[in-house]
């Protein structure tokens, strides 16, 4: 089958579904009559421009770029990540420790991921506050954070 319609099946299939890594999108090509390898499903990403983006549910999924409308993608997420040092909770606040005059940028990304139950993001030079409505909050917001930044 042609690059054209795979890659149209491919924005179907992320369209209805939320697809987290390349494997489970090779997979669904598969199971809709489609035979790529993860090489391929790589390029055709690259060449659709697609990126993820953090879901409800805390886990990446691929989407379009115009689909994003909050959340760390791409260059952004690399730079996020290059500079978190630490993330650690106490009762129903997380902080993450990041380099040097970093913490503004990655408080900045990290309100921009709009995770439930965070009521609040504060920073200084080389600390993130992250206020969250309770103690359970806050351990699912911080193994989010730590799925995506760590």
């Amino acid at each position: 089958m042609s690059r054209k319609l795979r890659q149209t099946k491919i924005l179907e299939i992320i369209s209805n579904n939320e697809v987290e890594t390349q494997e489970e999108l090779v997979n669904q090509l598969r199971n809709n009559g489609f035979e790529a390898t993860q090489a391929t499903v790589s390029r055709d990403i690259k060449e659709l421009g697609l990126v993820k983006t953090l879901a409800k549910n805390g886990k990446y999924k691929y989407v379009t770029k115009h689909k994003v409308d909050v959340g760390i993608t791409g260059k952004m997420l690399n730079l996020v990540k290059d500079t978190v040092v630490g993330i650690v909770t106490a009762n129903n606040l997380i902080v993450v420790k990041t380099l040097e005059d970093s913490a503004s940028a990655v408080a900045r990304q990290l309100e921009n991921l709009a995770i439930e139950g965070v009521v609040g993001v504060l920073a200084d030079k080389s600390t993130v506050l992250v206020v969250t409505q309770d103690f359970q909050k806050a351990e699912f917001v911080a193994e989010s954070l730590r799925r995506i930044l760590c």
